[in-house]
């Protein structure tokens, strides 16, 4: 038989999500006919079938996370030759396995009792717990590092234990985050580990605009070019290990777009070098790939800044998330109407909230502001 392993799909990748097969056991399937639809960190990818034959034992179910190099498929046919085959388990010796089950020595009496000593639970967290009570939650499967302990010193008791043992119990079983939403956490952590995050915030006035209909998207893509070209300090790459920064000639902006397996930042290349036309064509088609998952990989990386549009959803100012190596994004809230001067007189104008975060180890907080400025400056033009 040959045992068909998950292939490299590219970008670091480690695992995907078996997310529909395409064959049961028992089939007969032909060299690159779609064997199995997997959904990786980024996109749903169709693996193809390696051969022909039949299909003898299918090694996931779907919604399984399944690891690269680890067994997918078994063929009728040769053996495997894709990984060396494991070695035989060398035959134990006679001394190893006389095991009796009992104890060696003699046994002694006493009559002292022995008081249990606290051990710590992780170097962070500092909990104290006597091994009755971390035996305890491990027979209950709680997390230790979860519990706010109400022992004496900080000392976590029984009582502690089995209160969380209850909760749980009564919330459910732990959802295990996969896909999109997986990778979306693990670049949060990375993100709180490496950047230095800061935050300003200020308001454009878009009485300029009057009635005349806007597509708020291309005008804030548009203002974040001519902001770049103020100050290109906020469209680099930064290196966290040489400490030094990249300013780049292109901006390639990072759109964020929701959806209810996670966030997708896809990129729009070259934005300073494209009329409207070709912005707007290229958003519609982002939007596309994303709702079916068929975003090319070359669309998810690369990007030179990141803009967030999430005002339509609600909400005024935010403190948005850097991924790096980027060190600035952008964030627009929802417009509200605000009683606001314009030349001098009192009026009732469209303001539209902006958040601009940035890493403070490569950028001065006089570069964002400046940038931020030249944004709101060229949003309070007419159209």
């Amino acid at each position: 038989m040959t045992i068909f392993k998950l292939p490299d799909l590219g970008e670091g990748l480690q695992e995907a999500d078996i997310r529909e097969w395409h064959v049961k056991e028992g089939d007969s399937i032909k060299v690159d006919q779609p064997l199995v639809s997997v959904e990786t960190a980024k996109a749903v990818v169709d693996v193809p079938s390696p051969q022909s034959g039949k299909v003898l034992k299918l090694h996931a179910k779907a919604g399984d996370t399944v690891e690269v190099g680890k067994p997918l498929v078994t063929f009728e046919g040769e053996e495997s030759v894709t990984a060396p085959a494991a070695k035989p388990a060398e035959p134990a010796k006679p001394e190893a396995i006389r095991d009796t089950g009992v104890v060696v020595g003699a046994m002694k009496q006493g009559n002292e009792v022995v008081a249990e000593k606290a051990t710590t639970v992780g170097t962070a967290a500092g909990l104290k717990v006597t091994p009755a009570v971390r035996a305890l939650a491990h027979r209950l499967n709680v997390d230790l590092t979860i519990i706010t302990p109400t022992g004496p010193d900080g000392m976590i008791t029984q009582a502690d234990v089995q209160r969380v043992h209850k909760i749980l119990t009564e919330v459910g079983p732990l959802e295990k985050l996969k896909g999109a939403r997986k990778a979306m956490a693990q670049t949060m952590s990375q993100s709180r580990d490496e950047v230095m995050h800061t935050t300003v915030c200020d308001d454009a006035v878009l009485h300029a605009w009057g009635e005349a209909k806007q597509d708020t998207t291309l005008r804030l893509i548009r203002a974040l070019a001519s902001a770049v070209k103020v100050e290109p300090a906020l469209n680099a790459w930064f290196d966290h290990v040489e400490i030094g920064r990249r300013v780049l000639p292109k901006i390639h902006l990072g759109v964020a777009v929701d959806t209810a397996e996670g966030l997708f930042v896809c990129v729009l290349q070259d934005i300073a070098a494209r009329n409207e036309d070709s912005l707007r064509k290229g958003l519609q088609k982002m939007k596309e790939d994303v709702r079916n998952r068929t975003v090319p990989m070359e669309e998810l990386r690369g990007y030179t800044i990141t803009l967030s549009n999430f005002g339509k959803f609600g909400g005024k100012y935010a403190t948005p998330v850097i991924v790096p190596p980027t060190v600035a994004i952008v964030a627009a809230g929802a417009t509200r109407d605000a009683v606001v001067p314009v030349d001098g007189k009192i009026v009732i104008s469209k303001v539209l909230p902006l958040s601009i975060t940035f890493d403070h180890r490569a950028v001065t907080g006089g570069e964002a502001t400046r940038f931020l400025a030249a944004m709101i400056a060229d949003l309070q033009k007419p159209a």
